[in-house]
């Protein structure tokens, strides 16, 4: 990706030059969007399975680590009363749907009702993570498609807003050195969260090897 090449006012004014960035973001969005609800949908399922059949063994559930009953079987998998697969497929649906009509010069309280609605989403994807390693001791395979995605979708509509907001000067050259590696923080996230994962759960992963 390359710096924006012509100067901007501040604000969501429309750009005289679409650079490639927010071509894309309805189709980064519209994936995660997409990945994200066939994730939570599963889930759903197979969190329905579970209740009408004490039973049934997930078809998430692998091994001692990566097992969704396990975790699925918590009072964290309904923080609000319901299963939190409801909530994605509830959101992932929108996510799609705004995809669908972002376009590249969307309107302003579209980008920050997604921005609110992301940042919401992933403080409570963070809030889940802690809960899966350190209260539950259990991955769902499902659950960390969700939290990719959402971080993801996080990072690019962030990044996206800044773009558009951030003023000429040292902050500008700073957010275009940014958007030039803008893998690097999503990839980061995922070594550092895979990290963790590894260090939490290696007394099992030990005896693999």
């Amino acid at each position: 990706m390359t710096p924006r090449q012509t100067s901007e006012p501040s604000g969501f004014a429309p750009d005289t030059q679409i650079p490639v960035f927010p071509r894309l973001l309805p189709w980064i969005l519209a994936v995660c969007g997409g990945i994200g609800l066939v994730a939570a949908f599963a889930l759903t399922v197979e969190k329905f399975e579970l209740a009408t059949d004490p039973n049934y063994t997930p078809t998430c559930s692998i091994n001692p680590i990566v097992n969704c009953g396990s975790v699925m079987d918590t009072p964290q998998a309904a923080v609000f009363g319901f299963p939190n697969s409801l909530l994605g497929i509830a959101g992932f649906t929108a996510l799609i749907a705004i995809a669908v009509l972002l376009g590249p010069r969307p309107a302003l309280w579209v980008m920050i009702g997604l921005q609110i609605g992301l940042t919401g989403a992933v403080v409570f994807v963070h809030w889940l993570i802690f809960q899966s390693l350190y209260r539950i001791d259990a991955l769902c395979p499902y659950c960390m498609a969700v939290w990719v995605v959402v971080v993801v979708a996080f990072w690019y509509v962030s990044l996206r807003n800044a773009d558009h907001v951030c003023p000429s000067g040292r902050a500008r050259r700073a957010l275009d050195v940014v958007l030039t590696v803008h893998t690097v923080v999503p990839l980061v996230w995922a070594m550092a969260v895979i990290a963790l994962i590894i260090e939490r759960f290696w007394w099992y992963w030990s005896t693999l090897v």
